[in-house]
């Protein structure tokens, strides 16, 4: 009898009350339509249980982590769970600091490095003591990580030359860092045409971010100051008159070298009453670099700045004589922007260069790296550069660096909960990925895996089918058995599609280009080859490609950036580098739907973010008890003061602070959980109350407000976007980032269009099972229609065939791809030789 892991009675969510076994160290996949139950069973069921009964088995006290609403499961091991969520924010974390390969870089290059000597500016060659060389090979990174003090005089000069140590090649230390950008890279200048509006005088609003009560505290500081340097001020002059020295005041205070050329021999006023003005532009950056971990806050405030590369450094965040060291000719910052693929062949090619002493030294650390970066290739991520700062990876990228280092474990007896690995991958790639799961399943591990992708589940030992539709109407198990059982199940709307009994049609006729377009002129961005690509508007674009080939950096580093310039004077990241962009004027507005969370409070939710709150809470105020009792569509609301419950303010939970432990949420005892007071609920719309009203699903709301066209609209696009299943009240920060981007979607959608608009989105099928594609893809169509353009970043086939016009990248990822492979109809890319994205296409047409 096989081994498994067997549930019974699990009623999480939206599960009903399901029994089933898992065959153990086998390749399983839950599948379904999105909202059918396969995370929860997953991530909230067998990975929280699995870590739970493991701490549990510790002694170690598991309060926090509560065993979640099941009669049983057996058979469950220690669980680790390789999900899409990015945790590192840090604009200091790189994918080099972050896999540790840069780590073991910094210790080759303090150990074997060669430099030119300051004062003669001949070669110095590493010097070491043979005799512990070997030692110094084993210390590997566990070294002392702080900068040897001392100094050795030069061979050939004699010149004193300070010793260099591992952190003289971090840039997140003092020794190493560009003293200019503290190692980032990159420096901020306030953007003024954002913070002042120069027509108008300070009395009139001048500052854009000033109230009335700050305007009357700020000006008689002015004054002040004025008198005390001796200019004039008058509060009523616009600021485009200001003379120089009143303006570089104004801008950058009195501390700055900016305004004190001006007043050289002048020490600044000790007080701020007596005019010690900080400067408007000064006061943002300091507050942005206090910030600067707080992603909220820092994403607010880059809004009001200008980043660009750092004058000193050149983006590259190391001091000079750091950037002087050289390992066979390259410095560590060259190596940094190589691939992961282009390292290790620099690798390989060390021995041969090396002294026998110096590869007593070397032969450890080459060794880890080659191991590192052999496991960072195999799942896919070996076209990513050591210097690609963390908080730009995809959620896949994340992910797939965090597989990486689980294969060099070598784990036996655990079980993993995959959460939608193919994500991000071109079809080239899901295969070695397929690879690298079956390698840990031989390994004697159970690995599960929540997936849509039809090859992944084609290649799985076991499959469960969630269904058979989404929220209240899934949570049961619709098929479970080998892929060929589950395809010949009839019910089975995931074997349908994998049995080919139903797929996405290619349209019978594609559009035709008008003639106008958007040409993008000479892209640099990042491994960008200088090329030039024509988008012809009025079409759905795919821009396709295998991972790192270009695809984001040329749609939203340079075409979304430039847009947000041109049409909103967006501040921020500057665009990517480029020739130029003509064609602008045929649009009038460009909308981006990335995969970014809609809200980072529980107290956003889709029907906050879409506007559909604002009509419901209408349709209550507008109740004949409503107006009976004196209630407005603001008492309604859980976010303000009024009809909510004050004891939890409208969260329906309490927080309690454990001291040690992980804070823990109870239901509110004043409201019961209901966020509202009695008077509040005592309101009903057809039989129902604002508390049951957030309670139920997109679906099932439609069905109540249809008499509401305010609110029957919206949620009509929530459906079409394939969020029937989604509860009006679910806190935004459980979204998924494909749900995340469809709430996005529904809420343009739900705007009237210009059919002049360019959208941008960012893999759009993320997260969506083939029949929530094909509901998807109506609503792009839709877009298409009313004369917009709709533009995906895209690698699921199934909605690329559906393309009028495909622009493939490639051919590779990193410093080999960049370059324009083919564009046309996907019939036309199908044709084209040297097209990874056109081989795969030619197969499904």
């Amino acid at each position: 009898m096989t081994a498994q892991i067997t549930i019974r009675g699990a009623r999480l969510h939206n599960l009903k009350n399901i029994s089933l076994s898992i065959p153990k160290n086998q390749l399983v996949v839950l599948t379904g339509v999105s909202g059918s139950g396969k995370s929860t069973l997953g991530l909230d069921i067998l990975f929280k249980e699995g870590q739970r009964q493991y701490l549990e088995s510790f002694g170690l006290i598991t309060y926090g982590v509560s065993k979640p609403p099941v009669d049983a499961i057996t058979g469950l091991s220690p669980t680790i769970s390789v999900d899409q969520h990015l945790t590192n924010h840090s604009p200091r974390s790189t994918v080099g600091t972050a896999t540790e390969v840069y780590t073991y870089l910094r210790v080759l290059y303090a150990r074997l490095g060669h430099r030119p000597c300051p004062t003669c500016g001949k070669d110095i060659s590493p010097s070491f003591d043979s005799s512990d060389a070997e030692w110094a090979g084993e210390a590997g990174v566990d070294e002392d990580d702080s900068a040897p003090e001392g100094t050795f005089p030069c061979p050939q000069c004699g010149a004193p030359i300070p010793e260099l140590g591992m952190a003289h090649f971090s840039f997140n230390k003092p020794d190493g860092a560009c003293p200019t950008c503290t190692g980032l890279g990159v420096v901020h200048h306030a953007n003024l045409k954002r913070l002042i509006d120069e027509t108008r005088s300070i009395r009139d609003g001048a500052v854009l971010g000033w109230d009335d009560f700050q305007t009357d505290f700020h000006i008689p500081v002015l004054q002040t100051g004025a008198a005390y340097y001796g200019f004039a001020f008058d509060p009523a002059q616009p600021v485009r008159e200001f003379n120089p020295p009143l303006r570089d005041y104004f801008l950058y205070g009195v501390e700055s070298p900016i305004f004190r050329r001006h007043f050289p021999g002048i020490e600044p006023p000790p007080t701020v009453r007596q005019g010690r003005f900080e400067g408007i532009a000064t006061n943002l950056l300091r507050r942005y670099a206090e910030h600067i971990q707080d992603p909220d806050y820092r994403e607010k405030v880059e809004e009001l700045l200008i980043i660009q590369e750092c004058p000193d450094c050149h983006g590259t965040r190391l001091r000079p004589e750091s950037r002087a060291v050289t390992v066979n000719g390259a410095n560590i910052v060259e190596l940094s922007r190589r691939s992961l693929g282009e390292i290790d062949d620099w690798l390989a090619g060390l021995p041969a260069v090396f002294t026998p002493d110096e590869m007593l030294i070397a032969s450890s650390i080459l060794a880890d790296l080659k191991e590192r970066i052999a496991r960072l290739v195999e799942v896919g991520a070996g076209y990513l550069t050591l210097d690609r700062s963390s908080p730009t990876l995809s959620a896949g990228e994340a992910q797939r660096l965090r597989l990486a280092a689980l294969l060099g474990s070598g784990l036996s007896g655990l079980l993993y909960v995959f959460d939608e690995p193919t994500i991000g991958l071109h079809q080239r790639d899901t295969r070695r990925m397929i690879d690298v799961m079956r390698r840990l399943r031989d390994l004697g591990n159970t690995v599960l895996v929540i997936e849509h992708d039809l090859e992944t589940i084609a290649a799985a030992d076991y499959v469960i089918d969630f269904g058979p539709g989404a929220g209240k109407n899934g949570g049961q198990v619709v098929a479970a058995g080998t892929p060929a059982e589950v395809a010949a199940c009839p019910e089975s709307l995931t074997g349908q599609y994998l049995a080919g009994r139903i797929s996405i049609p290619v349209p019978p006729r594609r559009r035709q280009p008008n003639g106008r377009a958007i040409t993008i002129r000479g892209a640099r961005q990042h491994n960008l080859q200088n090329i030039t690509v024509r988008l012809p508007l009025g079409l759905l674009i795919a821009v396709t490609g295998v991972s790192g080939s270009g695809k984001s950096s040329l749609v939203f580093d340079v075409l979304d950036r430039a847009l947000r310039q041109r049409f909103y004077g967006a501040g921020g990241d500057a665009p990517g580098e480029h020739d130029s962009i003509d064609g602008c004027e045929y649009l009038d507005k460009v909308v981006t739907i990335d995969q970014e969370p809609i809200g980072r409070i529980p107290r956003s939710n889709a029907a906050t973010y879409s506007d559909t709150f604002s009509a419901i809470r209408a349709a209550f105020a507008a109740e004949p008890e409503a107006r009976r009792l004196g209630l407005t569509a603001r008492h309604f609301s859980f976010n303000v003061p009024g009809g909510r419950c004050e004891r939890c303010e409208g969260a329906g939970v309490l927080t309690v602070k454990m001291h040690f432990l992980p804070d823990v949420e109870v239901r509110c005892p004043a409201c019961h959980g209901r966020r509202f007071t009695r008077e509040t609920l005592s309101v009903r719309y057809r039989g129902r109350d604002i508390s049951e009203a957030l309670e139920m699903t997109v679906e099932e709301a439609l069905a109540l407000f249809q008499n509401v066209p305010a609110a029957r609209s919206r949620l009509q696009v929530l459906a079409d976007v394939g969020l029937g299943y989604l509860q009006l009240g679910q806190p935004a920060t459980t979204l998924s980032g494909g749900e995340a981007q469809r709430v996005k979607l529904a809420k343009e959608l739900g705007r009237r269009g210009t059919g002049r608009t360019l959208y941008l989105l960012d893999e759009p099928t993320t997260g969506l099972h083939l029949a929530d594609i094909a509901r998807l893809l109506g609503v792009l169509q839709r877009l298409v229609d009313s004369g917009n353009t709709v533009l995906v970043v895209e690698h699921n086939l199934e909605l690329v065939k559906t393309a009028d016009w495909v622009i493939d990248l490639g051919p590779e990822g990193g410093a080999a791809g960049g370059r324009l492979i083919a564009e046309g109809t996907p019939e036309q890319v199908a044709q084209t030789s040297g097209s990874y994205t056109g081989r795969y296409l030619k197969e499904l047409l």
